[in-house]
């Protein structure tokens, strides 16, 4: 893939030596080495995006309240009516 974008970060001295000797370590230039750590990090971040985390007695009261019918008169005759279309097997 063409690298056409740049991006441009300013570090303290202990934040550059330490990115600079994990780099070595690797045998990645630090470009390649910050631009890496900073894919993975989004890519954790946007996989964690779409998860809700609840506590254990709160799950265990939601699945509970699932098998609690609703009473819902309503609902109940509309169910009841006549159907306006009907589905033929073929």
């Amino acid at each position: 893939m063409v690298k056409t974008r740049r991006f441009e970060a300013r570090l303290n001295p202990d934040a550059d030596d330490l990115i600079t000797q994990a780099a070595e370590l690797l045998g990645q230039s630090r470009s390649e080495f910050v631009v890496r750590a900073a894919v993975e990090s989004a890519e954790l971040v946007l996989a964690r995006s779409d998860v809700t985390l609840i506590a254990a007695e709160d799950f265990a009261a939601l699945v509970a309240s699932l098998d609690q019918p609703w009473s819902l008169p309503w609902l109940e005759q509309a169910a009841g009516q006549p159907k306006p279309y009907t589905r033929e097997v073929a």
